[in-house]
Order: C-alpha cells, then structure tokens, then sequence
C-alpha cells in the first residue's frame, strides 16, 4: 500500500480530521461530570461533618464501583485454563521497532525478537531519524546496509528476517506508519525499542490472531522494570501491582466487549485493518489509544465484528520511569493524550450505537476525565480540615478513608491472585509487598499518578504537543 493511500485512509476514518460533532447525550455526560464536581467542592465550604468531604466521597464510590465491575467481569479467570493450540495455520508476523536514538537498548530488545520460538517473517527496525550510534550498531552488529531514506534495506546477512527502514525524524507514528506500508505479512507486531519479549510472546499472539478471524488488535502482558537504585526500585515496587491491577481491568473491559486500552510497546494488529482505518495518528500523544477508537469506529460503521483482546500467555519487561520527573513527564503525556482521544471521539459517548462501548466504557471515561481532579480536590480538602482545625470532620473522614483501604487491599490482593492464575507469572508479585503496597499507595503513588494527570491538564490545554525525552535506564539495568 503507497503511503498517499493510507493518508486517505485516516482522513476518511480519524474523527480528528473529520470531525463527527458532539451529541445532546456527550454534553450532557461530560458536563455533568464537571458540574457535580463544582458542586460538591463548593459544600466543602457550606457543610458540616462528614459530608463537607463530599468530593472525596464521591471519588470513593465511583472508584469502588469501577472495582466491584472489574471483580465481577474477572470471575471467569477463576476457571480458566490454558487455550490449547488450534489447527488454524498461523498468520504471518512482521515485527516493527520504532527507534529514535535506542542505541543503547536495541540489542536487547533485538536479542529476545531473534530468540523466538515462532521467529517473525519479518523485524523492521523503523529508524525515526537518529542521531545516536543506531546507524553504526546496525550496520557493525547486525550486519544490515544502510538504506536510502524512505527506503528498506536488504535483509541481514546474519539475521536473514532482520531489515532497517530509515525515515525523517517524525514521531514514533510516522515511522510505525512507513513500517507497515513496507511489511506484507498479515499481522504487525508493534515493540517499543526498550521493551524486551518473552520467548514465546510472538507464537501466542499468532495463535490468538489465528483462533479468531474477527480480533484485529490485541495486548500482551507488560511488566515494568526500573533502575536498581533507591528511587528506581520505589517506582517499580508501586507500578509492578498497578500494571497488574491494570491488565486485570482490560480483562474485564474485554468481557464487556468495551477495551480501549492497548499497550503499543508490545501490541499486535491485523495488518489489513490497520491500513483500513489509516495507521497511526501523528498528531496524538497515545497513538495506540487513539487508534483503537478508530478500529472501533470502523467495525460499528462498516458492519464489522471486530474484537480487541488481551493475551495472557504473550508477556514482555517494559523499561518504566524510575524518578519522579521521568514518572510525571509519562504520566502527563498519557493523560493529555487520553483527553485528546476522548475530545476527538466525543461522539461515541452515550451513543446507542456503538453499544457498550457507547454506552458503558465511554462515559466512564468521561468521568475519568476528571477523576484525578477529585483525587487531588479530595486530599486538599482533608489537609484543609487539619489545618484548621476542622478535627471532627477529619476524624469522620479517616473513617472512609480506611473502609477505602480494606476495599482497595481486598481487590489488591484479588488482582494478583487472578493474575498469577491467568499468566503463570508469581515473579515480581510477592502477597506481603502487593499488602504493603496497597496500604502505602493511597498517601504516596496514587497522589503522583493525580499529579500527572493534572499536568496531563495543563498540557492538553496549552496545545503542546512535545513532551520530552525518557531515560532508558531500567531494561539494561536488569540485563
């Protein structure tokens, strides 16, 4: 496919570019969200007892509700087992590595994709206009001639599916994109260049896009590794269980037909539907997440039974920020690249016709919109109270505050317990840390994740569409 066709592609299908407006039902969702927040802050201030912390309370249930989905929706993973292998041939794999100066991390990442036990057709390394030592470590350690810009090289000598693509400095979703005009295999697995694969995580994303001729897009199971020093090993400790509670939720979110959320450090896609909906967005701080939203949007508008899944048995290490402003700078872009996606698909929300979707996983993320703020308004609020005085109001509030820490330890201890059912996985999820992680988080990590959503406000806000550079310290630090 010629790169001016899936330009045309995304044009048709990005409500970015052809906006679908913005329905009495969304206004009033989103409205509503804020609203309620404006209210009950505004009781801080006019109220007494416990309910002057109405905020906070609201925050509390909402969350408790959201938990009490995910628990429902995660019951089946009490019985599962292992799928057994399927006699549908397996699709072709063409992996792209978008890299933009990961001299550093790419033989690792390179070492578990050659070490598979189904090896890809095809690796193309999506050279984003480095100026690093990329060049000299492909050509000195993999034995691949330098392309002409735009342009494929010939395949490894030594790695015979290795092959590098060289592109203008443009983003990870330009080169993603150039990647996969350039592939002809039927699926694309996309892997970040810090991210290293399990051995056997290309054979069961094959196998999944196999069994089921309607998946078009599917996550593995990531897990975050940090640097080893003091800060590294704080933010490993707390984003271990939050990525696990997080994969957990996507399970449910599949139940319910609903999943938005793939990881693009390791995700996989039907080519064909791919180009359909035009690649990846450019101009989004999430490309992944966006992109989803448009697979969706095609399927509902076309007709089409399309499914996004999480794969338990596909798993990688992820390299994850391991200081704090590494941790805001991600947290800000996810959450300024989530409000983008939300604005641009506006449409969907509470609409009939996409579903669940529309109806369901929508709506609760025009709530997530402001979630962070309540979480943040909440805490205020308490230190408020202390500050002046306020003491019976504090006390009443602790009271929720701890039935919110048993509620929040219990679908801790859930979490991990359905996980190491699902993945086989017990590395990294020891029961007494997940124990003291759950009790530390509400007063440490969780009030870091609001803060970077609050700046994620900021960013959106401004416009900006630059977010920095992130250090690559944890992958080779656990090599």
């Amino acid at each position: 496919m010629e790169p001016e066709a899936l330009d045309e592609a995304f044009a048709r299908m990005s409500p970015r570019m052809s906006p679908r407006g913005t329905s009495p039902a969304s206004v009033l969702i989103h409205g509503g969200v804020l609203i309620l927040w404006i209210t009950l802050f505004a009781r801080a201030f006019m109220l007494h007892g416990v309910v002057a912390w109405s905020v906070g309370i609201a925050y509390v249930i909402y969350d408790t509700l959201l938990l009490g989905f995910v628990t429902f929706k995660t019951l089946p993973l009490l019985k599962r087992r292992p799928d057994a292998p399927g006699d549908a041939p397996l699709p072709t794999l063409g992996v792209v590595v978008a890299s933009y100066n990961e001299a550093a991390v790419l033989p690792v990442t390179l070492k578990g994709l050659l070490e598979q036990t189904v090896a890809p057709a095809q690796i193309v390394i999506a050279d984003d206009g480095s100026t690093d030592g990329t060049a000299a470590l492909l050509a000195g350690e993999y034995g691949l001639v330098q392309p002409e810009e735009g342009q494929l090289s010939a395949p490894s000598g030594t790695y015979p599916s290795l092959r590098w693509l060289r592109v203008p400095h443009g983003g990870k979703a330009r080169a993603l994109n150039a990647a996969i005009t350039a592939l002809d295999t039927g699926a694309v697995l996309t892997v970040d260049a810090d991210t290293r694969v399990a051995p056997d995580a290309c054979a069961a994303m094959c196998r999944a896009f196999a069994a089921e001729p309607e998946l078009v897009a599917a996550t593995g199971i990531l897990t975050p590794l940090c640097a080893k020093d003091a800060t590294g090993r704080f933010f490993q400790w707390f984003q271990t269980y939050e990525y696990i509670r997080n994969f957990i939720s996507r399970f449910a979110w599949m139940s319910a037909d609903s999943l938005l959320l793939v990881s693009g450090a390791f995700a996989c896609f039907r080519r064909d539907a791919l180009l359909k909906v035009g690649g990846f967005d450019p101009q989004c701080l999430v490309e992944d997440y966006e992109l989803i939203h448009r697979l969706r949007r095609y399927a509902v508008e076309h007709g089409q039974d399309w499914r996004v899944r999480v794969i338990g048995d596909a798993r990688a290490h992820t390299d994850a920020p391991g200081t704090l402003a590494s941790f805001l700078r991600q947290r800000r872009r996810w959450f300024a690249g989530f409000l983008q996606t939300q604005y641009w698909n506006r449409d969907i929300t509470g609409n009939r016709r996409y579903g669940a979707l529309g109806l369901l996983m929508m709506p609760v993320k025009a709530i997530d919109t402001v979630q962070p703020i309540y979480g943040l308004t909440a805490f205020v609020l308490l230190l408020m109270f202390l500050f002046t005085g306020r003491f019976a109001i504090a006390l009443s509030v602790s009271g929720v505050i701890l039935a919110k820490i048993v509620v929040d330890l219990a679908f801790h201890l859930w979490s991990v317990h359905l996980y190491r059912r699902w993945t086989a996985d017990r590395q990294g999820s020891h029961l007494s840390m997940a124990i003291l992680a759950a009790l530390a988080e509400p007063f440490s990590f969780q009030l870091l994740r609001h803060m970077g959503a609050a700046l994620g406000w900021l960013h959106f806000l401004s416009g900006r569409r630059s977010w920095g550079a992130q250090q690559r310290t944890g992958l080779i630090a656990n090599e």
